[in-house]
């Protein structure tokens, strides 16, 4: 028997506004207005008790140490750790505001992963995104892959690779960019990735106000680390118009699980051709038929898209093996996203539950219910070879809830990140985590 664990990233306690994310609309928009770290943690820990309740396999990453002042001195700052956030608080607010960031919360980011069920050596497959086309996300590669490594460390069932080299020509932004459709889990599926430009010209296609920041080199890449079989695998390059207008990574646009894939009708170039290859492998590979919710820009256009984040909520199989869509509460608010929601949940879909979550904070940021979980395929096996500390229930959460309350600051704005008690708060936070999840600190802090 395989589950899809979904394992959602913990907020971190220097969650804050300072738009560095550019092509993320929202990442922008709310620039320097202040943020809510505590209400944002408490937001993503009830998604994930609601997730949890309804039956769905749950777990925790957790947030990295910050600022990352190793980052910092890289770049020719020196002096103690409080003189070096004093200094360029003072001469590089951008750079410091970088070494804060706390968007390794978005796991959907952290990692493309391909289950045993598909990979050619029968183990789960992990490659770290290496997030080569933000500095602030960049930072996060090597740490995210140390918590991977300790995360998932038994060889037997897992292999978690180094993230690809950092070039821009083999930019990689994880799972965001990656969907795996299948009848069950625990059987073969088809592996979708999506980039937005070809490093080495093979499309001249290229968005024209924001920047593509998945290339196809890198999905050839991971699809080769992972041992994937050409019959199983499907590449296609998102729609640059899609781009230009926020739709900076796939997930914003399409969504799928099992064998259900939710796209707009502009998410893909040649999208007729890129449906039906999907449905003829689908076919081939896993029996049966591949149902395609294909959303007509007359019904939700792309600027509702993007606002609304609907193809961003999580497309979940309940114990019933029906599906649940996790939207942000912004869909009930807009009338497209309503209108498409009513045909999703018709009769030809097989999705039976439609539930809202509060993730405001996320979303002023650019990330809604799919950013903030990586989808893990497990057999049973698999699933008993993890760290134990991070697979989620009631206890955990009430021991996460008491942590969050007692370290975040209710608010946090711009010029808070150079008050230097910020980084002690930071610090004594993500030790006290380290015992929670009894994972070694060293870790956290790689």
């Amino acid at each position: 028997m395989a589950r899809e664990f979904n394992f959602d990233g913990i907020v971190g306690p220097t969650h804050n506004y300072s738009g560095l994310s550019h092509g993320n609309v929202a990442s922008t928009s709310h620039q320097h207005q202040v943020s809510h770290p505590r209400s944002a943690a408490q937001q993503g820990l009830e998604k994930m008790k609601a997730n949890f309740e309804a039956g769905i396999a749950q777990a925790v990453l957790p947030p990295l140490q910050r600022p990352r002042l190793e980052f910092l001195r890289a770049l020719g700052f020196a002096g103690s750790d409080h003189q070096l956030v004093q200094q360029i608080g003072k001469t590089d607010p951008v750079l410091l505001a970088t070494s804060y960031s706390a968007s390794n919360m978005w796991t959907a980011n952290a990692a493309t992963v391909s289950p045993s069920a598909d990979t050619g050596d029968g183990k789960v497959h992990f490659t770290p995104a290496n997030l080569n086309s933000t500095m602030h996300r960049a930072i996060e590669a090597r740490s995210t892959e140390a918590i991977l490594g300790f995360v998932f460390q038994d060889n037997k069932h897992f292999q978690v690779h180094s993230p690809l080299p950092a070039s821009n020509s083999l930019a990689d932004e994880g799972a965001a960019n990656h969907t795996r459709l299948c009848n069950r889990y625990g059987e073969a599926g088809i592996e979708f990735f999506v980039y937005g430009r070809s490093a080495l010209g093979a499309s001249d296609l290229q968005p024209t106000r924001y920047p593509a920041r998945q290339t196809l080199e890198a999905c050839q890449a991971i699809a080769r680390r992972h041992q994937l079989d050409q019959k199983n695998t499907v590449v296609a390059q998102q729609n640059p118009a899609a781009i230009d207008a926020g739709v900076f990574h796939n997930d914003v646009i399409s969504v799928g699980n099992g064998n259900l894939l939710l796209c707009h009708e502009q998410a893909f170039v040649k999208q007729a051709l890129v449906l039906d290859e999907l449905r003829e492998k689908f076919q081939h590979v896993c029996g049966g038929e591949l149902l395609v919710a294909e959303i007509p820009d007359s019904m939700l256009s792309i600027e509702d898209a993007v606002s609304s984040y609907l193809f961003n909520s999580q497309l979940v199989t309940l114990k019933s093996d029906g599906m649940m869509l996790v939207c942000p509460s912004e869909c009930e608010s807009n009338s497209a996203a309503q209108r498409a929601i009513k045909y999703l949940t018709g009769d030809d879909f097989p999705i039976d539950d439609v539930r809202y979550m509060d993730l405001r904070q996320s979303m002023n940021n650019g990330g809604g219910p799919a950013c903030l979980r990586l989808r893990v395929v497990l057999t049973d096996a698999e699933a008993a070879a993890i760290h134990p500390g991070v697979v989620f229930d009631e206890r955990l959460y009430e021991r996460l809830v008491e942590w969050v309350t007692e370290n975040y600051r209710e608010s946090l704005a711009s010029d808070d990140l150079k008050d230097t008690s910020l980084l002690e708060e930071s610090r004594n936070a993500i030790e006290s985590l380290a015992g929670i999840l009894e994972i070694p600190l060293e870790i956290l802090t790689a």
